[in-house]
């Protein structure tokens, strides 16, 4: 026993970081972060890898045409309610373990939404002890509900939460605060201010005309997105994060309700060209460039995504999806609050200690063809990696549902590529001049003990000591 015990000492000496031992000898020291690095040695963990906040599943619904699609005569609360529910089904965890529920939500009342949610736990089988809350920082509301359970969970607050995305743009478009009735006359005085009032179609035609985007150019990156969103569809890439919703269909002549299954997403269309684009008029616009074909879909949907420690994953035995490694908000010109993602992106990969080489995919929300194609421009990303499944001007963009649904979609495809797409990014343009940006990285890649199984409650390191 004591020779066990001597070499597992030896051992942990060896995997304590450099810098834990100020008054040894100046001979190399051996660190895992160092040894174990994986398939990019230049990006080093702390060997406190166990305290990675890391995703062991994401799923969403299908994304359906506002007002018309699947998803018309359902409640936002049952749609939350599907995707809560799966995330237990899929990991057996149990429910009262959840230390908080957190949803990103943008268009209905703050009070109104925060009650929906509740109940949509409930529904789902969550204990009445587990609280839930929801936060709005608009387009991004989905992601910033990740980074804030990532976040919390790192501060100790709970070791268990779950980060949604809802929004029924059905339910809530018309009758939603998409304008301030009583402006306060101070804003005359502070141009940009003012221009936080923009409608979010001038704002995209601020940038296309600033930054020189063209019609075609705007129509073009549209074609791209619906041509890779049908060959994904067509090639079942979405089964795993879609979440089937049992709903019903009312007839509006008859009022009959007929029972339905909605699990694909209803805004792609594969046919889409440019000659057809180039028929369509502007929108916001005389002379403009943004039209209904080349600007994101109103659409219904949800999304969740589980977070934990690595440590209580592995404990557990749950598969790790992907390791949540940084966030970053920004604010910039409201005028021109699309080129968000262009300032965001810098900012979280820096945080992630990487730079825009290292990131492998990326998936940028498609508000408006011309942001899109400005972002991806001013960083100089590689077409190939953005995008590979299509965006939101194919798949829609259900405002606070958008963040959690590329966070199901990004990892999703990260694991089908395995060792060759090892870190992704996430990012938005945020209404009234912001951005957002998450950095994550494929969860089985880490290193050989990623994914390692407890196999007894022993604390030894050698079998010697059993």
């Amino acid at each position: 026993m004591e020779k066990a015990a001597n070499r597992q000492k030896i051992l942990l000496d060896h995997l304590r970081p450099t810098s834990s031992f100020p008054h040894q000898n100046s001979q190399p020291s051996l660190s895992r972060a160092v040894c174990l690095a994986g398939d990019s040695a230049a990006y080093h963990r702390t060997p406190a890898f166990g305290d990675d906040i890391v995703i062991v599943a994401a799923c969403r619904t299908a994304l359906c045409k506002s007002t018309r699609g699947g998803f018309k005569d359902t409640l936002p609360d049952d749609l939350l309610a599907a995707v809560l529910k799966a995330l237990i089904d899929r990991t057996n965890l149990n429910p009262a373990e959840v230390g908080d529920i957190v949803v990103g939500t943008v268009l209905a009342p703050g009070s109104l939404r925060a009650i929906e949610c509740r109940m949509a736990a409930l529904y789902a089988g969550f204990p009445d002890n587990v609280p839930i809350r929801t936060v709005n920082r608009q387009c991004s509301s989905g992601l910033q509900a990740v980074a804030d359970v990532a976040a919390f969970i790192k501060a100790g607050y709970y070791d268990i939460g779950i980060a949604a995305g809802l929004e029924s743009m059905t339910a809530d478009f018309a009758t939603s605060a998409t304008t301030i009735e009583k402006i306060n006359p101070k804003v005359e005085a502070f141009p940009q201010a003012r221009d936080c009032l923009l409608p979010m179609g001038a704002t995209s035609e601020n940038v296309a005309e600033r930054y020189g985007v063209t019609r075609e150019e705007q129509d073009q990156a549209a074609v791209v997105s619906h041509q890779r969103a049908a060959a994904a569809r067509a090639a079942g890439k979405f089964k795993d994060e879609i979440v089937p919703v049992h709903t019903k269909i009312v007839d509006p002549k008859t009022g009959e309700a007929k029972p339905v299954v909605i699990s694909v997403d209803e805004g792609i269309r594969p046919s889409t060209n440019m000659k057809d684009l180039a028929k369509l008029k502007p929108a916001f616009k005389n002379n403009g460039t943004t039209t209904a074909g080349n600007a994101s879909q109103i659409s219904d949907g949800a999304g969740a995504v589980l977070l934990m420690k690595r440590s209580l994953a592995m404990q557990k035995g749950l598969p790790i999806l992907g390791i949540f490694r940084s966030f970053a908000a920004v604010g910039v010109d409201p005028g021109v609050m699309g080129i968000g993602p262009a300032v965001a992106i810098p900012a979280a990969v820096n945080s992630a200690g990487l730079k825009i080489a290292d990131i492998d995919l990326f998936e940028i929300n498609e508000a408006f063809a011309s942001q899109f194609v400005y972002c991806c421009k001013k960083l100089d990303l590689d077409p190939e990696k953005v995008n590979v499944n299509g965006g939101a001007m194919a798949l829609g963009h259900p405002l606070g549902a958008t963040g959690a649904r590329c966070v199901a979609t990004l990892l999703n495809e990260m694991k089908r590529r395995g060792k060759d797409c090892r870190f992704g990014v996430i990012s938005m343009c945020i209404g009234s001049g912001m951005g957002a940006a998450a950095v994550l990285e494929r969860g089985d890649c880490v290193d050989e003990l990623s994914n390692a199984q407890a196999i007894s409650a022993h604390n030894f390191l050698s079998k010697d000591a059993i």
